[in-house]
């Protein structure tokens, strides 16, 4: 079996979620006896390619039409990409991009799709795959029927995969004027920012609608995260409440994280939210309401203001 892992490149590395997806991989090699191959899409993913390439040998498709991910022309890259190496399994991260652009290569071929893998095993000599359903609430085993057998793996699952030498570097000729061009990239509306994605970090600082303002949530969630190196979550409803950055958001319909240490302060703990960070190593809250459903998943708990505890934590940090 050959395992193609779709790799995505940050700077001259490739995301956190990408060596999960690589772990899910070498889970599903061992299992079913199968080789992994690596493959980076974009535009100046020299560097990251080479990263890559300590995973696994690794194939790049590299153009300045391809600097950013749109789901059609990536999809199609996909494709093709898998046709060319022969792949029978297609693994990506479950990031927004990894879901969107592995989706449509998935329908291109007619294979079949896994989302958010926590699992996979081999039985009777087939692999079967768990996955969470129902924001988490529900894991169930499912057998994919057809091929290509296209999985994103829950990145909160997955240790990061260790690199293990450098393998080889490869370019793919793909001729890249063939893939669609329907969608049109406009831009990203983020705010610029020293901390880490949430998605990366160790350390998360998170805030939820205890804040009162988002100067309040800067000064606070944001000058604590300053004080460990921490990126900054937040819950829906600070976002919505225009108190937090979109990007923030944790949950699911933000972004689903595994963070060494989660801080979650003023955070009740809807199911949504929890469906985003309860795979954290170690979990801590502090809110001034001891029912809180955040807490039954704490490891440590204070149960104080948020305004009297956070400045209290910086001073003594």
């Amino acid at each position: 079996m050959k395992i193609l892992v779709i790799a995505e490149a940050q700077g001259k590395e490739i995301r956190h979620a990408s060596r999960s997806a690589i772990t899910l991989a070498k889970n599903a090699a061992a299992a079913a006896n199968g080789e992994i191959e690596i493959a980076i899409i974009g535009d100046d993913i020299e560097a990251a390619a080479t990263a890559a390439s300590a995973y696994a040998p690794t194939f790049t498709l590299s153009d300045a039409s391809l600097a950013n991910a749109t789901a059609d022309r990536y999809g199609a890259a996909i494709a093709k990409i898998v046709e060319q190496r022969g792949a029978s399994l297609v693994i990506a991260a479950s990031t927004s991009q990894g879901k969107d652009c592995v989706a449509r290569a998935a329908a291109s071929l007619g294979g079949t799709m896994v989302t958010d893998a926590i699992a996979c095993e081999n039985r009777d000599g087939k692999l079967v795959w768990q996955r969470t359903m129902h924001a988490g609430g529900v894991a169930a085993w499912v057998v994919a029927h057809g091929s290509p057998v296209v999985v994103t793996a829950l990145q909160s699952a997955y240790e990061p995969a260790e690199p293990t030498g450098e393998t080889s570097v490869t370019a793919l000729e793909i001729d890249v004027a063939s893939l669609p061009s329907a969608i049109q990239f406009e831009s990203v509306s983020t705010k610029q920012s020293d901390r880490p994605d949430v998605t990366e970090a160790a350390v998360v600082i998170s805030g939820g609608r205890a804040f009162k303002t988002a100067e309040d949530y800067e000064q606070l969630i944001g000058g604590l995260a300053d004080k460990v190196g921490g990126g900054t979550g937040s819950s829906r409803a600070a976002v919505d409440a225009g108190i937090a950055p979109n990007e923030n958001q944790v949950g699911q319909t933000g972004k689903i994280i595994a963070p060494d240490l989660y801080l979650g302060i003023g955070i009740s703990g809807a199911v949504q939210h929890l469906a985003g960070m309860k795979n954290s190593k170690i979990i801590a809250a502090i809110n001034t309401d001891d029912e809180a459903p955040l807490l039954d998943y704490a490891d440590f708990a204070l149960i104080a203001d948020a305004y009297d505890a956070i400045p209290e934590l910086i001073d003594k940090l």
